[in-house]
């Protein structure tokens, strides 16, 4: 292929300087910005051009215009690939990408580090309960240190849902601090989970047997919702549950009963239905919520290690290359035909 032809589109959302100064050292490669609050005539102008579209995958961070969906594809025919900006990809159609003979990449395993740590950040401020003495030690005086007396994490049973790059780093943490680990994932055979460093089990064992659930799953048709009331109401009495993964697989309205009831002890949530959640979100009136605002993965160094990462993948499929976090691995035979029709 004519690598001097390839034309990489992405918007103006922030991103870490890595991206573009990899891209630009690139003789084969034109980078192009469009500004997400600009005229669309102009973004029209470029992603009409386009061969890949580097796409923000935070859904409440880009306009719905600019999601990678049926009515955008048709209005870019040269498109070949779509690079999302994290290991998510909420703002992709991957079926109607693949469909149209276009590739998809993410960038799964870029920012695990971060986001196993955020967890287990959870995992100790909640059994610990530092969060409720923090608010109260600012708005009240002469309770007692009991009042807010936690758990040890040694010994307990930690529920991975999904052992990918993330939960695999949150069962090592877990392990180093003397708790057993189990964990689901049906894409992974017992025996590859056990070399992950979990014993294997159901999903309904896991919520039984679980002292805290943490979810590592990606969002998709199999996961939306799955942990609803049923599902909270199989964890053990006291449990926590926690989730990095992404707003929609867990049910608010069902964990607000669930905290409320007094069922689950706490939960700690990075991820939410709308982000960030409105201020009257219920959820956030709970001294044993631990809320952040989807910032798991968003570190220097994960944002710096993602960028890479897609600029990386980028250049390799300049090159001719097969990139290795393909989403859509089901696309190339077609994508190829494509990109020898389109590149030459």
């Amino acid at each position: 292929m004519t690598a001097a032809a390839l034309r990489v589109v992405r918007s103006d959302l922030w991103i870490d300087a890595a991206f573009d100064e990899r891209l630009q050292r690139e003789p084969g490669i034109s980078l192009s910005v469009f500004r997400v609050r600009g005229p669309s005539a102009a973004a029209w102008d470029l992603l009409s051009q386009a061969h890949v579209y580097h796409v923000s995958a935070a859904k409440d961070e880009l306009a719905q215009e600019w999601f990678v969906r049926a009515d955008l594809i048709a209005r870019c025919p040269q498109l070949l690939c779509v690079s999302s900006s994290g290991a998510g990809y909420d703002t992709i159609d991957v079926a109607a990408c693949t469909a149209a003979g276009i590739a998809v990449v993410n960038q799964a395993g870029g920012n695990a580090a971060s986001v196993a740590e955020h967890t287990f950040g959870f995992i100790l401020g909640l059994s610990r309960r530092m969060l409720e003495g923090d608010r109260r030690l600012h708005r009240e005086t002469g309770y007692a240190r009991e009042d807010v007396m936690g758990h040890e994490v040694q010994g307990r049973t930690l529920g991975v849902v999904g052992i990918g790059h993330t939960g695999r780093r949150v069962a090592a943490l877990a392990r180093a601090f003397g708790m057993e680990v189990i964990a689901t994932d049906p894409l992974l055979a017992p025996q590859e989970i056990e070399r992950r460093g979990a014993r294997p089990v159901s999903f309904h064992e896991l919520l039984a047997q679980s002292d805290i659930v943490s979810l590592h799953c990606p969002r998709d048709a199999s996961t939306l919702k799955m942990m609803n009331a049923e599902a909270f109401a199989r964890m053990k009495k006291g449990a926590l549950f926690i989730t990095t993964a992404r707003g929609g697989i867990h049910d608010e309205a069902a964990l607000v009963d669930a905290l409320r009831s007094g069922h689950l002890a706490g939960a700690g949530l990075d991820v939410w239905d709308r982000e960030p959640p409105p201020l009257d979100h219920p959820l956030l009136a709970m001294d044993n919520v631990y809320g952040t605002f989807h910032t798991a993965g968003v570190t220097h160094e994960a944002r710096r290690n993602v960028a890479r990462i897609a600029a990386d993948q980028i250049a390799a499929f300049a090159a001719g290359e097969r990139p290795p976090r393909l989403v859509n691995p089901e696309v190339w035979p077609a994508f190829e035909q494509r990109r020898a029709r389109i590149l030459g």
